[in-house]
């Protein structure tokens, strides 16, 4: 068995990351399969703990999956950028705030990835979320020493990408997975169905995640059933998800949620696995 990088982990703090689930993630992992397809990214905990030698991942969030492409493709570049940025109120105000100016859309990508790093390291309680004109909106977070240039997760990352076969994708889940064939394993970790009116985290992208698209998830749950692929899937254990899967295997965990709208529903939470196949 081939030793894992222990550097490699998220490079950033994202809601609904996986990184406290993993050990319960691992365990239901299949012990055997072909190509690894992750269609809601995120921050890439489940990824970076299973580092498969073939992936296909994906995440509607463009500034996101732009980071991970220039991670892939020009690390040193981004690390040379991110140590130009200040931990200062007026300049972090300054650097979020170019999304409501034409300067964006001229930004170069490593500069793009490099502003998106350094806003959540820096911004209140590492949160990406954006408003409904698409623009970062998290206020600024006053921490004492952020690391903002973490260069060994990222060159850690940068070597997991390169010197393996790892496909990355900005689309709808639905397209990313068109290419699983039997014997692939897919992970689905969609934004969660809310548990509450005030829990639900739609700032995530512009377009939002609700109860339609969780239909329709399940739907492509089935299909992926059908052509004899491995599919487990995380959500919140409300009785929606619960009526929605309730033909498969379903594993009831707790979580801490450390990201909410509503601090009364941070902490420890059920959430739920859903799996099509047994250990």
């Amino acid at each position: 068995m081939e030793t894992k990088n222990k550097l490699l982990r998220p490079f950033l703090k994202w809601a609904g990351g996986k990184r406290q689930l993993l050990p319960e993630i691992r365990y239901y992992v299949p012990r055997k399969f072909n190509t690894y397809f992750e269609p809601f990214l995120g921050a890439g905990a489940v990824l970076f703990d299973l580092q498969p030698k073939r992936a296909i991942v994906n995440d509607i969030n463009f500034e996101l999956i732009n980071t991970y492409r220039v991670i892939k493709n020009d690390v040193d570049a981004l690390i040379a950028d991110l140590t130009k940025h200040k931990n200062e109120k007026e300049y972090y105000y300054r650097l979020r705030d170019v999304d409501r100016t034409d300067e964006f859309s001229s930004l170069l990508p490593v500069e793009r990835a490099s502003r998106i790093i350094f806003l959540n390291k820096t911004c209140f309680n590492g949160l990406f979320r954006v408003n409904s004109q698409g623009q970062f909106n998290v206020p600024f977070g006053n921490y004492e020493n952020p690391k903002i240039v973490n260069d060994i997760v990222l060159r850690a990352a940068y070597q997991y990408l390169m010197c393996n076969d790892i496909t990355i994708l900005n689309d709808d889940f639905e397209t990313a997975v068109m290419q699983v064939t039997k014997g692939d394993f897919v992970y689905f970790d969609p934004p969660y169905d809310p548990v509450s009116d005030t829990s639900s985290f739609t700032g995530y992208n512009l377009d939002g995640f609700n109860r339609d698209d969780q239909v329709r998830l399940k739907q492509v749950f089935d299909v992926l059933s059908k052509k004899g692929c491995k599919v487990l899937l995380s959500n919140s254990a409300t009785p929606f998800i619960r009526e929605l899967y309730k033909e498969y295997a379903i594993v009831t965990i707790s979580a801490n949620r450390a990201i909410n709208s509503d601090a009364l529903n941070r902490g420890k939470v059920d959430e739920i696995l859903v799996m099509n196949y047994t250990q």
